[in-house]
């Protein structure tokens, strides 16, 4: 993964209102900590930042007020709920050559066997990665996979250096049959009994019966 570096200017204003400023200004405040430093309060060019975080797992060289960069990933980003700007972005420091754990997106691709359904229990993987060699995502195939099939943690293919988090037997993808028509409105049978529902006789029906 490239690096992306981002201008940053360090800031010693805290607060609603200096972060209020901030974002007032095109910037965004955040926060560079780990490795035993002490935080460092920064602040990010707005659209740039916006762009680098589009990507997930960004690796960012953080230049503070003209100097050599350091390299980070974004740990917690908080958006506004209803505008969707970036309020706040916590970065954690990292060294080349360490490997970091983080959360990946998984891409299923291919179809498989006609007539069956795939389920999709795990939208990302969480591994262990080179922190400058973060995969942007994981592709698993489904290609031609009959119902009865499961692909597991354990199995899913990973780029070379890159380590799967957490118990390998996980299930990730489970391929079942597809459900009939008939199934299909049994369970809305089922579900509007359930809820109470009746739907009423045709007219031509319900005069039938009155006469």
């Amino acid at each position: 993964m490239a690096e992306i570096t981002l201008a940053a200017q360090s800031r010693t204003e805290f607060g609603k209102g200096a972060a209020r400023r901030l974002r007032r200004d095109g910037q965004v405040p955040a926060v560079l900590y780990g490795h035993g430093t002490d935080p460092v309060h920064i602040a990010l060019p707005g659209h740039e930042t916006l762009l680098a975080l589009r990507t997930a797992n960004a690796l960012l060289s953080i230049e503070i007020d003209g100097k050599a960069g350091q390299l980070a990933l974004p740990k917690q980003v908080q958006r506004d709920p209803i505008k969707g700007f970036i309020e706040h972005v916590d970065l954690l420091i990292v060294k080349r050559g360490e490997k970091v754990s983080v959360d990946v997106p998984l891409i299923v691709v291919g179809d498989a066997e006609s007539g069956s359904m795939v389920g999709v229990d795990l939208q990302s993987i969480t591994v262990l990665a080179p922190a400058t060699s973060i995969p942007g995502e994981i592709e698993v195939s489904v290609e031609g996979l009959t119902p009865g099939t499961q692909i597991l943690l354990g199995a899913i293919a990973l780029p070379e250096g890159v380590e799967a988090e957490g118990d390998p037997e996980t299930l990730v993808i489970n391929i079942t049959n597809a459900p009939t028509q008939a199934q299909l409105d049994a369970e809305l049978a089922g579900a509007e009994a359930e809820a109470g529902i009746e739907h009423e006789a045709p007219a031509a029906e319900a005069e039938a019966d009155e006469a």
